[in-house]
C-alpha cells in the first residue's frame, strides 16, 4: 500500500429532470435520468480539470448520469470506467417509490465503450435504504477501493456519495455542499485521510445557486 494516495470524488453534472421536471412522468426508467445539455458541458469541464492529475482508475455509480459524467472524463484521460454499485445513489424511500431501475448492459455497451465489464462491484445497495445504512455502505466501499487500488483514483457518484465517501475515509463530517459536478480531493499520508479540496466548482463555467440532491 502506498504511503500517499489521492482519491478524487465528483458528483455527476446537471440532470435532465432538474431542467425538465415533466420528463419523470413518461420516462421508462424514471429514477435513471440522463445528463442535461449543460450537464454534459460540466462533465467535459470536469475532465479538463483532471487531465493532469495522474489518475489511474475511474469508478462510477451505475446510474446513467454518473456513467455519462465519467465517460466525458474517460475520453480525456483515456481510462476505462469501472461501474461500482456501492457508490450508487442513496436508495431513499422518500425519493423513490421502488428499487431504482438503471439502464441494462445491452444499451450501455452501444454508447459507452469505456465501461470495463470485467469489473465486479464490492456492494449492491438494497431498497429501501436508511441514511445510516447508506453512510455505512459508502464507508465500507471506500475502504475496499483504497485497499484494492493503491494508486490515484476518481469516484463519480451522487450528492450522497460525495458526503458518504468523504466521511467514510476521513471520519469527519464534510462541511461543504455537494453541488452538481463538484470535485473533492482526499489525500492519504501515512494512515490518515485529509480533505484538501471540498465541493470545489471552480472548474465549471456555470454552477447552481441552490444545491439539490434529488
Amino acid at each position: 500500500m502506498s504511503a500517499c494516495q489521492t482519491v478524487w470524488i465528483a458528483r455527476h453534472g446537471n440532470r435532465l429532470d432538474f431542467v425538465k421536471p415533466d420528463w419523470f412522468n413518461t420516462a421508462e426508467r424514471r429514477y435513471d435520468p440522463p445528463l442535461s445539455e449543460d450537464g454534459f458541458i460540466q462533465a467535459k469541464q470536469l475532465g479538463q480539470r483532471l487531465q493532469n492529475e495522474n489518475i489511474n482508475h475511474i469508478f462510477a455509480s451505475p446510474f446513467l448520469r454518473t456513467i455519462q459524467t465519467a465517460s466525458e472524463v474517460a475520453k480525456i484521460l483515456d481510462l476505462p470506467i469501472k461501474l461500482e454499485a456501492g457508490i450508487g445513489e442513496w436508495h431513499n424511500p422518500h425519493w423513490m417509490s421502488e428499487h431504482p431501475e438503471t439502464h441494462p448492459r445491452e444499451l450501455l455497451e452501444k454508447d459507452y465503450p469505456y465501461i470495463d465489464w470485467n469489473y465486479t462491484s464490492f456492494c449492491l445497495p438494497q431498497y429501501p435504504e436508511m441514511e445510516v445504512t447508506m453512510m455505512k455502505r459508502m464507508a465500507e466501499v471506500a475502504q475496499e477501493l483504497v485497499d484494492h487500488y493503491s494508486e490515484n483514483i476518481l469516484l463519480v457518484g451522487h450528492g450522497a456519495s460525495v458526503m458518504g465517501l468523504t466521511q467514510g475515509l476521513t471520519q469527519e463530517t464534510p462541511m461543504f455542499q455537494p453541488s452538481l459536478c463538484c470535485l473533492s480531493k482526499l489525500v492519504k499520508t501515512g494512515n490518515k485521510w485529509a480533505i484538501e479540496l471540498g465541493g470545489d466548482t471552480s472548474h465549471l463555467s456555470e454552477t447552481e445557486e441552490d444545491v439539490r440532491l434529488v
